[in-house]
């Protein structure tokens, strides 16, 4: 593949099409997972806390454990690692639609569910650039970004349809039933050649992926930057429904699922290397123009949403193409897994906050947004090195 490849070229790729679909099926079966998950315990225990900490419980061990997750991946491979998660999430999703209805054995399943959840979030973004061209990156990149959209989309509608016709257990069933069916084709790919002996310690492996990405000069900005881009996009969690209402609200998130999608495909499109990080401003900074619009009723805000999801394509796509050009070869996994946690720590937080500033006044909420879009346009100007892209350097 040489010049610049088309996506069929890409989809082409030896291996690349497998990997896409077991990440296609794998992300929705977790997209899905989470609206089940809160319809099942309301549906088992009529208690909204309850739901509120099952997801919690769902998530937040994941996070915390990114780190030695991310040092397996380098010690005992990626397509091995990624299958183990495979298979523990199908096992445990299906077990939850047996367990009795009682609230410490669905606590504690969601809370492993979580454990095994980073090795396929960050090794499918470790494997990708290892099977394409350097030239090749940034309409990989895209396609990877594009199935975040299409999933957004999907999993609401699958998960309420599901649950709705055929009830919860039927609905966590067809989740484990997703997870099965990526087995088979990250199977399709080769094990790769990251295990091997030489390895340090686990515990000096996790360590060093921490310390490598604070101590990285864009690594550690791209943290910053992209945390305070979730934190925008955590206010929207909140703000959206509210504004909204529940039945508008899973419209106008698909509609911006879809301008998500198109807006990573157009970025893989005309981006090249060295312009991730003017992508990244323009994306960032288009956000922030965005959101007073979306605070001007329902109107304004699908006009503003659509606009903020065409627009985070280049944020994306910038932001991923730019991580793995900048990082290591031989640290990528627990690289990746330590920087995407980080990353999503600003969803919550922008959420939090949002959630409080609403009940004040929904344009202080929708204001509070376009601050932290600002400052990661400002964080990304200012913090990662104008050269970053083109460098190859560790």
């Amino acid at each position: 593949m040489t010049g610049s490849p088309t996506y069929r070229q890409v989809l082409l790729t030896p291996r690349v099409a497998p990997l896409l679909g077991a990440a296609l099926c794998s992300r929705l079966a977790e997209q899905m997972f989470t609206f089940v998950l809160v319809l099942h315990v309301l549906e088992l225990f009529d208690s909204a806390a309850l739901a509120g900490l099952v997801v919690f419980a769902a998530v937040a061990p994941g996070l915390l454990v990114s780190p030695v997750a991310g040092a397996l991946l380098d010690r005992a491979g990626v397509v091995r690692s990624i299958v183990a998660d495979l298979v523990a999430s199908a096992a445990l999703v299906a077990a939850l639609a047996f367990v009795p209805a009682a609230v410490v054995p669905v606590v504690v399943l969601a809370a492993l569910y979580s454990l095994t959840s980073p090795l396929n979030i960050a090794g499918v973004r470790v494997l990708l650039p290892r099977l394409v061209p350097r030239h090749a990156a940034e309409r990989a990149n895209a396609l990877d970004s594009a199935l975040f959209n299409l999933v957004e989309v999907l999993g609401p509608v699958l998960a309420g349809t599901v649950f709705l016709v055929a009830g919860g257990r039927t609905a966590l069933l067809v989740i484990a039933a997703l997870y099965c069916v990526a087995c088979p084709l990250m199977l399709l790919l080769p094990p790769d050649r990251s295990a091997r002996a030489g390895h340090p310690p686990l515990l000096r492996s996790t360590v060093d992926g921490v310390r490598y990405v604070l101590t990285h000069p864009v690594l550690r900005a791209l943290v910053v930057s992209y945390g305070l881009y979730q934190v925008a996009w955590g206010v929207l969690v909140v703000a959206v429904p509210a504004v909204a209402g529940e039945a508008r609200a899973g419209w106008l998130w698909g509609a911006a699922g879809l301008a998500g999608l198109v807006g990573a495909l157009v970025a893989g499109h005309v981006l090249r290397e060295g312009r991730e990080r003017a992508a990244m401003i323009a994306g960032t900074a288009a956000t922030a123009v965005a959101l007073p619009v979306a605070s001007a009723g329902v109107t304004g805000l699908a006009l503003g949403l659509a606009l903020i999801g065409l627009v985070s394509g280049l944020v994306n796509v910038g932001l991923l193409t730019l991580r793995q050009r900048r990082t290591d070869p031989a640290r990528l996994g627990r690289v990746l897994a330590v920087s995407i946690s980080l990353n999503v720590l600003g969803m919550p937080i922008g959420s939090a906050v949002g959630g409080l500033l609403f009940e004040r006044s929904p344009a202080l909420a929708f204001a509070a947004a376009g601050v932290a879009a600002s400052l990661s346009a400002v964080a990304v100007w200012v913090l990662v090195p104008r050269a970053a892209g083109r460098a190859p350097g560790p």
